[in-house]
């Protein structure tokens, strides 16, 4: 796909996120000269998709369409930008990705089938926290064997069921069809990452006929959390945009953390930085985590930290909540080993 912004307002909006990727982050040569992040949210794709092109993240609107024309599949404005992202060359994915993370000093959940995973461990090594779930491809309504996702993660070394993408199913989470997994997840203490909130890019209509935004509703969580009490939960995308709902979740669950992979860079600056700054005002900093939603562009990650670094509105110390110590202490992680 291909975002592009204008290039009057885009430029200026983008000029205070790109100083630290040009500058902080470019300067850093290894992994010890930065502070340590941990991306909560990252897809083991071993390529760019193919027919990619180059993005501009913080779109600056979602484009009407005419049902009697032929209509793209995500709605984002298309036009010209300065910085663009580019994806990698063919082959290359993985060893870009591998050198990003070790220059930015991150430690990345990265999600998929276990095999996928497993390339992007040994591309990496110490620099990826395994994923999986019970979802088999893209294939919506197939599921995993219990028995073979229990050994995922009690023999298989995997750490967080995710990502789990009911929304896209037009399924609820607390679904009964799905329960089972999150028993599993509560009886292992396995944390769950669940898809909520952005996703549709404008097209859900014409290119995901199952996708429903009110599955991406947070408190459709509540019956979820009520039969499965220990149930640590990652809500993905922070349930954007649906800020009250997400804050009445909050405020009556302490095990929920949200992410802000995706709405980092998909929608205007000025409004992802408006959400971030209502969770944390509202009392919620410690449980907001850092997350990019990692697809083909490997300079994204740096990026989406970017974002976090130049917002005014947080103190040095909420930074690095976001940035590492909430994911580490959602993950249960060892600090030393984390870093």
């Amino acid at each position: 796909m291909i975002l592009r912004l204008q290039k009057c307002a885009a430029c200026a909006v983008f000029a205070i996120p790109f100083a630290f990727f040009s500058t902080s982050a470019g300067a850093q040569n290894t992994d010890t000269d930065v502070p340590p992040v941990i991306d909560v949210h990252v897809h083991a794709m071993d390529e760019s998709f193919p027919g990619g092109g180059p993005m501009c993240p913080n779109t600056p609107k979602f484009t009407a369409s005419d049902p009697k024309t032929k209509e793209a599949p995500f709605g984002w404005s298309q036009e010209e930008c300065t910085p663009k992202l580019y994806p990698a060359a063919k082959g290359e994915y993985l060893k870009d990705m591998a050198a990003e993370m070790k220059r930015l000093n991150v430690t990345a959940v990265v999600f998929g089938d276990p095999a996928s995973v497993k390339k992007w461990e040994e591309a990496m090594p110490g620099h990826v926290i395994p994923g999986t779930s019970f979802g088999n491809g893209m294939q919506a309504g197939k599921r995993v064997a219990l028995d073979e996702l229990r050994k995922d993660f009690t023999t298989g070394g995997f750490k967080v069921m995710g990502e789990i993408g009911l929304q896209y199913e037009g399924l609820s989470p607390s679904d009964p069809s799905v329960d089972q997994y999150f028993a599993l997840a509560e009886e292992l203490d396995i944390p769950v990452a669940i898809h909520m909130g952005t996703g549709g890019s404008g097209r859900a209509n014409v290119a995901m006929g199952k996708y429903r935004a009110s599955m991406g509703n947070p408190l459709l969580l509540e019956e979820l959390l009520a039969r499965h009490p220990k149930l640590r939960v990652q809500v993905m995308h922070a349930g954007y945009p649906m800020m009250d709902n997400m804050l009445a979740l909050l405020q009556e669950n302490s095990h929920v953390y949200v992410d802000v992979a995706g709405l980092i860079w998909s929608y205007p600056l000025k409004e992802v930085n408006r959400y971030i700054e209502r969770l944390v005002d509202a009392g919620f900093e410690d449980r907001v985590m850092f997350g990019t939603d990692q697809m083909e562009w490997p300079k994204l990650m740096a990026y989406s930290i970017s974002v976090i670094q130049n917002a005014d509105y947080l103190t040095p110390e909420q930074k690095r909540d976001i940035l590492y110590n909430n994911a580490a202490r959602f993950l249960r992680l060892d600090q030393k080993t984390a870093k």
